[in-house]
């Protein structure tokens, strides 16, 4: 597949060399995500990584008003994750499975509802599996709409971030990923803000359009 020119910036965040006496924490994994289908007649996203090789694609023939899954694949075309609406659910609600969404799932993407028009909270993340994670929860601060916010865990720490890239509009954006979730379910979540945020999906009317749909 020939490379389109969307190129990432120079690496960030920057690398230090390595101490002999300590072993250097993994540094995050940068994106550059485009939201484009490389394939006619689509929509979706084409994800390229630091060297500017494509990473992972989204191709979605359907509407986003019908749409009720959406799959990331890799370079081949293998379904690493499905992002799938959350049935009959009274707020914007997606999980997010392994592979081709027949397996466990991973994460569970619910829009945070708020009377408060200020509030900085977009949604909230809950790490599903086994057991002990069942417990892990992440929020969504900031602003999808224009590429600046963070997924942040207990702590406070971002373990996900878009970011705006200069001069190349909202259709292009940096995707850090912390090695703690990995760059397949930093998409995962870039994939079900969009469905929730992306463009005409903000307000309450469209929320509530989309609430009882398949």
């Amino acid at each position: 597949m020939a490379k389109v020119h969307v190129h990432p910036n120079a690496a960030d965040p920057e690398r230090r060399p390595p101490q002999d006496d300590q072993e250097e924490p993994e540094p995050p994994t940068v994106l550059t995500v485009w939201r484009k289908s490389l394939l006619f007649n689509c929509h979706g996203f084409t994800v390229f990584d630091a060297r500017g090789d494509l990473a992972f694609r989204v191709d979605c023939y359907a509407s986003a008003r019908r749409r009720a899954e959406v799959v990331l694949v890799d370079v081949a075309g293998k379904p690493l994750l499905t992002v799938r609406r959350k049935r009959l659910s009274l707020t914007d609600h997606w999980v997010i499975y392994d592979g081709d969404g027949t397996a466990r799932p991973l994460l569970s993407v619910r829009r945070h509802v708020s009377l408060r028009s200020s509030s900085k909270t977009l949604a909230h993340v809950t790490l599903l599996g086994s057991a002990a994670a069942s417990a892990a929860e992440y929020v969504v601060e900031g602003s999808y709409g224009r590429r600046a916010c963070a997924v942040r865990d207990a702590r406070g720490d971002a373990v996900v971030e878009v970011r705006r890239k200069d001069s190349v509009g909202d259709d292009v954006f940096r995707l850090v990923a912390d090695p703690s979730l990995g760059s397949p379910l930093a998409m995962g979540l870039v994939i079900a803000l969009d469905e929730m945020f992306g463009a005409g999906r903000g307000s309450a009317r469209s929320l509530l359009r989309r609430t009882w749909s398949v």
